[in-house]
């Protein structure tokens, strides 16, 4: 039942990531559009968006996927080291993930697969989903320590939500 907990906070993790991620490679890569002098109209970025909704973010949770399956366990191995910055490894580590992926696509490919992710800006305008993405995982996914079962994590989680 753990395993299927896990999946499911990763894998909300990753639609959150992609999705969100997807939405702003489309804005960027329209504003680039608007910069050459051309007019984007509400309607057009409407279409535009959900069409990369449809076939860009598929793809990019692909790579979100097996990203973020590789970044979340280092975070929580690290959160054994430092339990009360669980969160802040977490959200790291998806922003970071997002960042490496795209590294080693530009390093790997002839061309820059994603166009958004050419500057600096655009770069860290891909990531920030990741945190997002994190966010969710760390909402679902309660913090265990040592010798305490999932069940009892949630239990203090709920507890400590309650009373603030």
């Amino acid at each position: 039942m753990n395993a299927l907990r896990w999946f499911l906070a990763w894998l909300a993790a990753v639609i959150v990531t992609a999705a969100v991620g997807s939405i702003i490679q489309t804005q960027l890569n329209l504003a680039r559009i608007t910069e050459l002098g051309q007019t984007v109209s509400l309607g057009t970025r409407l279409i535009t968006t959900l069409a990369d909704l449809a076939e860009f973010a598929p793809i990019w949770a692909i790579i979100v996927a097996a990203a973020l399956v590789v970044a979340f366990p280092v975070a929580a191995g690290l959160s054994w080291l430092w339990p009360s910055g669980r969160a802040v490894l977490h959200l790291l580590a998806g922003f970071f993930a997002v960042v490496v992926a795209l590294l080693l696509m530009d390093a790997m490919l002839p061309v820059t697969a994603i166009a958004a992710a050419r500057t600096a800006a655009g770069m860290v305008g891909m990531a920030l989903p990741g945190v997002a993405g994190a966010a969710v995982y760390v909402a679902l996914w309660p913090q265990r320590q040592k010798g305490q079962s999932f069940h009892q994590a949630a239990q203090r989680k709920r507890s400590s939500q309650a009373g603030s």
